[in-house]
This record gives C-alpha cells, structure tokens and sequence, in this order.
C-alpha cells in the first residue's frame, strides 16, 4: 500500500510540477532524418551525425513543487563537435507541435552557421552573432525566428516576480532574443538565468578521450573483439577516475546506509560476464557515470580467437600484399601506401553441392531471372528483317552508284535478343559482427552465405558477368579480401564449395576494400559495372579507423568509384544505417533490409531492378 500510494504522489507532483506539454510533444527519433537533410541543406557538414544530448545540470531557479518533486535540475540544449550534433532527445516547450518541430530545425540551422563565423568566448554575443549571421544569409527563416522568440518569451520568467538584478538580466536576455546583435554582454545576478532554448549550448559537455591503461605492453590487444551495441538514446556526463586500491568487491553493505547511486564512486564492482538488465536505468540516475581504466586481464579467454591463425592454418595469401592509400579527413590529404590488401582463399573450402534448404529458392529465383537472361535489342545487317538497316543500304547504294561490286546481303535489322553487356562484383562484409544472431536459428553469417548462394544461382542463369569477394581487416597493415568467385571462373560446385567456407573475421576496414574492389571491377569490360557491398554496420577497426575517420575513409573511396565510372549500391541489415548511409552513397543508392532474414530473397531481386 504504502508503495502504491508512493507511485500516486509522485505522478501527482511530477505532473503538477511539469511545465511541458506532452499533447504537442516532437521528439528526436521521429524528426531526425527531416532535421538531417535540413542541417546540410543549411551548408552543415555532411559527415556529422545526428544524436541526443545529455542532460546539464542548471542552478535557475525552481518552483517549490519542482523543488519538491525534485524536477528541472537539468536541461536538454543542443550543440555540436566535430563529429555530431547534439540535439534534445524531445522538445515538448510550447503547446504547439508545429513550434516544437521549428525549434528542431532553428537549432540546426544554427549549429549549421556555426562553422561560418568567428567564435566569441562571450556565450550570448557568440549566439547574437550566429543569428545575425544566419538571418542575413537566410532571409526566409526571419518569420519562423520570429514565432519562436514570440513563445520562447511567453515561457520565460515574468519580470514582476523577480529580483531587481535578476529582472535586469532577464529583461537584457529578451532583448538579446528579440533584437540579435544588440547585447553586449549580460549583467551580473544573484540567480542563474533560466535556459535560452533559442540558443546553443553555454559551454558543450567535452567528450572524454580514452585513458590509456597501465601497462599497455601487456594489455595492447585484451579488448580486441567488437562490443554488442546497447541501445542507448541519451548520452551521459562522465569523469575519469582512478580504481580503488583493493583487489575484492564491494560486500557485506547495509541496503539503508545507501542513500544515492553517486555516494560511493570509487566502488571495485567484481567483474561478470552476465550483462546488469538494470545498468541503463541506473546510469539515467546518476549526475554522471565514473570511468576507470582497469589493468586486468579480461580478455584473455578470448584473446586466441583474435589473433591472426598461424599461417598453416589460416587462408592461404595470394600474393604478398597490395599498398593503397586512405584517406585522412583531418588533414584533407590522401595518405600514399597507407593500407595493405591480403587477397586471400580459402584454405579448407571443398566442393560442395547449393545446400538442400536452398533448393526450392533457387528454382523459384532462376525462373524470375529467365526474362532477364537476354534483353533484346537492334541487330543490325541481316538478310532478314523487319527495318530497313539504312546504314548497310546506304553503303549498298554508293557501292552500287561508284562501280564497285556491290553486296544485297545484310540490308535489313531484327529486334531480337541480345546477351546484357554489364558486370557486377559483390563484396560482402565478413568481419566479427557477423557472427551475431540473425534470427532464433541462424547468424548473420549464416544469412549472408545464404543470400550469396542465391544471388549466384540468380546471375549464372541470366549469364551475366559477375563476381564476389569478401573482406575484414585487422588494422591498416592487414586488409584480409577474400577471393569467392572471379570473373573469370564459372560458377560451379568449387564456388559453391567457397561461400561455404566464408567464416566471420575481424573488422570492417569498408575504405580499402572497396578501392581495391574497384580496380578489380573496372578491369572488367562492360558497357555497365556494378559494385555492390553488403554490410551489417559502419566501418571501423582498432586503429582510429572509428567514427567520422572510418566515414570519410569509405565516403572518398565510393567517390573514387563513381569516377571510374562504377555505380556503388550498398545492401545492408544495420538498423542504424539511415544515419550515414545517404551521406555514403547518396539518398537512393542503397537499401536497408529490416529483417536480416529476408536478405537471400531480397539481393537477387534488387540486382533484378537495379540492371534492368
């Protein structure tokens, strides 16, 4: 009872001490594609992504029932680094939705001129500037800025309730909003002024860089395995800290003497393998989450399983390594030999037979591409025909007109079939990722292996010109690119026996392999050459190929396709993949397959739409 009635008043107080109205609420998951596309439409950098803030803590001043229900200690603002835009997980401010949506927007466009003016240390000038910048670069936005100064004063303190100094800076605030550019500088209060949600972030949390362990020699490679993703939409503050001196775990506490998760920090937790259901929960807790640098040894039951195989064990290498630059955003220069592609075989692949729970796909596959076997077309100087050719006739006729000895054959054209002039190479990601589950009874490996099948089954039946290759990477020096099929083999029980063999590997190095597989496909002679990659995540590796390093990496090298004339088209299962994808190759040129189970169905007909 005494729980339940817990509950009652704190929903009560919450709600009576809540300002936000939920019935006009826009949060960042439905509007973050809009907000992207209108971030780089503004001229915002392209390879940024879009992400939740974390809450700040404020020092404004609370109403007694926020006081009471313990409420509005934080605020959500947005802002931007080098590789993301922090936006507010929801905006529920106005009774409006329309308004809380053009927020969204204003506060992009504003993080988009930022990269445009000169910085100022004084956080409210900074901002002026950014709005005068903005309003005179786009005029149209004036009207919607106007609007939501309009309902951002309307929220903000009434002058009459507040002290003389705090008034002041109030009153020198709304007029910073209403005329940008006028303000010089804010007066000083005895309370912290309410958030200026018009406005980026004060002082934008700084992300922590990793701390590097003692003694690396000896832990260089322990967490060398790719973490499982959390899902996670809000960020969190975090603090470097040190780890407490004794080696056992925290034991023998009284529940009641634990007042708060933050009073105890430096806590030596024991370290599981079972992942705590409750860590997210407890993390949105704390004012901020306490990171230490651990020196003991994790990963070593995993550690024989990253390394690379002996040699007599591993697939065997085709040749002694390729050299290929990579491309280096910070510096904005192509750095020459960077990379080193090991095309590699499999060593225990044997022929094998299409596996008998594929059998009634590939049929059903091979008859949907029997329209697609030849196209038909205009074949030229025959006997027979429908048209006159002109050409021949033509020729025929000056032959005949100057005395030469004149030939009747070929003078006329049929509209029959024709064998497709194009080539595919379809390079699929092999890294350790894939070793996850797809389903309740296969992997993604297991799914890709199946979609190569079929997707083989598919193109040697219409004839056309085609092959596959696989890839993972273990830093810049060790590029594995698995050889499945080449152009030149026909497709028979050794491939087979091949895609059998593909096996999950290391990481996902996505920049080299494409620009090696793109000097295989443009050797290749087709009027058309088509490079498909299919993924299950972003690039990365164990180097600095993480983030916006590893985006821009693929970015230039899918560039560097398009001008050898290939067309990229990228298939993946990565929920995520909406983020950056349009930023990789374009708006229509990939597709996200929701349920990986799907895939072997769905890349046989894609490839059917694509080259029709």
């Amino acid at each position: 009872m005494e729980e339940f009635i817990g509950k009652i008043w704190h929903k009560l107080i919450t709600g009576y001490a809540s300002k936000d109205h939920l019935d006009a609420i826009v949060t960042l998951d439905d509007i973050k594609p809009e907000v992207a596309i209108f971030f780089r439409a503004m001229g915002g950098d392209g390879g940024l992504k879009v992400e939740a803030s974390e809450a700040t803590k404020t020092d404004a001043k609370r109403s007694l029932a926020q006081k009471i229900a313990g409420t509005h200690t934080t605020v959500e603002l947005a802002w931007r680094d080098q590789e993301t835009l922090f936006l507010p997980i929801q905006i529920a401010l106005f009774d409006s939705a329309k308004l809380n949506r053009d927020l969204y927007l204003w506060l992009a466009a504003m993080a988009a001129e930022q990269t445009w003016i000169k910085s100022d240390p004084r956080w409210s000038v900074y901002n002026q500037n950014l709005i005068v910048a903005l309003l005179k670069r786009f005029p149209g936005l004036k009207p919607r800025y106007q609007r939501l100064v309009q309902a951002q004063i309307k929220i903000r303190p009434e002058l009459a309730n507040l002290k003389k100094e705090d008034a002041h800076l109030e009153q020198t605030i709304q007029q910073a909003l209403l005329k940008p550019g006028s303000v010089k500088a804010l007066p000083g209060a005895n309370q912290a002024p309410q958030a200026v949600y018009l406005w980026l972030h004060p002082q934008p949390p700084n992300i922590l860089p990793p701390v590097a362990p003692k003694n690396t020699d000896d832990n260089e490679d322990d967490n060398e395995g790719e973490a499982k993703d959390v899902e996670q939409t809000r960020r969190f503050k975090a603090k470097h800290d040190e780890l407490p001196e004794k080696d056992e775990g925290m034991f023998g506490i009284r529940a009641e003497t634990l007042f708060t998760w933050t009073e105890y920090i430096k806590l030596d937790r024991a370290t599981e393998e079972d992942e705590d259901d409750n860590a997210i929960q407890i993390a949105e807790d704390l004012d901020h989450l306490s990171i230490a640098s651990d020196t003991t040894n994790k990963g070593s039951r995993l550690r024989f399983d990253l390394d690379l195989p002996a040699s007599d064990f591993d697939d065997i290498r085709l040749t002694k390594g390729i050299l290929l630059p990579e491309w280096d955003y910070k510096k904005a220069t192509m750095v020459k030999d960077f990379c080193c592609i090991q095309p590699m075989i499999a060593r225990d692949a044997s022929d094998c037979s299409l596996p008998s729970h594929l059998q009634a796909s590939a049929k059903k596959v091979r008859s949907q591409f029997e329209g697609l076997v030849q196209t038909r077309a205009w074949i030229s100087q025959q006997n027979d025909g429908t048209e006159i050719d002109i050409d021949a006739y033509c020729n025929f006729l000056a032959d005949k007109n100057t005395g030469k000895e004149a030939h009747s054959e070929g003078l006329y054209k049929q509209y029959r079939p024709a064998n497709r002039d194009l080539a595919s190479l379809l390079l699929a990601d092999l890294s350790l990722s894939t070793d996850a589950a797809a389903n309740n009874e296969q992997r993604v490996i297991d799914v890709i292996r199946d979609s190569l099948y079929l997707f083989s089954e598919a193109l040697n039946n219409t004839g056309d010109q085609f092959s596959i290759y696989g890839f993972s990477s273990k830093k810049r020096d060790h590029v594995r690119f698995h050889t499945i099929k080449t152009f030149s083999e026909n497709y028979n029980n050794k491939i087979r026996g091949r895609i059998e063999a593909i096996k999950p590997g290391y990481y996902t190095r996505m920049g080299a392999a494409i620009r090696h597989a793109s000097k295989l496909l443009e050797k290749q002679p087709a009027s058309r050459q088509i490079l498909f990659i299919l993924t299950d995540g972003k690039p990365n590796d164990l180097d600095h190929y993480e983030g916006r390093y590893g985006i821009e990496d693929t970015k230039m090298a899918i560039i560097e396709a398009k001008k050898m004339g290939l067309y990229p088209f990228c298939i993946t299962i990565d929920k995520q993949a909406n983020e950056y994808l349009p930023y990789l190759f374009g708006p229509r040129n990939y597709v996200v397959i929701k349920r990986p189970d799907e895939l072997p169905t769905r890349l046989p007909a894609l490839y059917a739409q694509i080259t029709v």
